[in-house]
């Protein structure tokens, strides 16, 4: 999993330019100066889709296929496969798969009842992150530690 999160603040207080940033923050817009995706659009959209399902008890409705977040995020279906396994690592989308008349339809939906419990999940998958590198660093102090002791206790001996 890599993890770049981007220190940006809004310009305006729009939806579009407040998402965009939001995204930004997170790591989760194009990497690449040239990258088309506009996932604000395909985050907004997926946001509205999950009210509605809670509104309508039909959680169906929140899924959305790969090939239509593609067209919300104006690219072609392989590059959002590409980019979705970020928001899938951050865990604010999840996979989901539901019968449609008749057939079996994989797509995801937002991690959560609103954009907060979504970016919640990732606050918890990053704040695990760092805790295991605590962890990493403090075994790290310990072998450095008990290496310098075992050289102190060598030198002695030979002396």
């Amino acid at each position: 999993m890599e993890i770049q999160l981007n220190k940006t603040e809004p310009i305006g207080k729009e939806k579009e330019e407040l998402a965009k940033v939001l995204l930004a923050r997170f790591g989760l817009l194009p990497r690449k100066k040239d990258g088309i995706a506009k996932f604000d659009k395909l985050l907004l959209e997926l946001y509205e889709r999950k009210k509605q399902a809670n509104r309508e008890k039909k959680p169906e409705t929140a899924v959305m296929p790969v090939e239509e977040m593609a067209l919300y995020a104006g690219i072609k279906r392989q590059t959002m496969y590409d980019y979705l396994k970020r928001w899938l690592d951050l865990q604010i989308l999840k996979k989901t798969s539901f019968v449609s008349e008749g057939k079996v339809v994989i797509g995801y939906e937002l991690n959560g009842n609103n954009l907060e419990g979504a970016f919640r999940k990732a606050e918890a998958t990053i704040k695990a992150h760092i805790d295991t590198s605590f962890r990493i660093i403090e075994e790290l102090q310990l072998e450095i530690k008990k290496e310098k002791l075992r050289s102190n206790t060598n030198s002695l001996k030979e002396q």
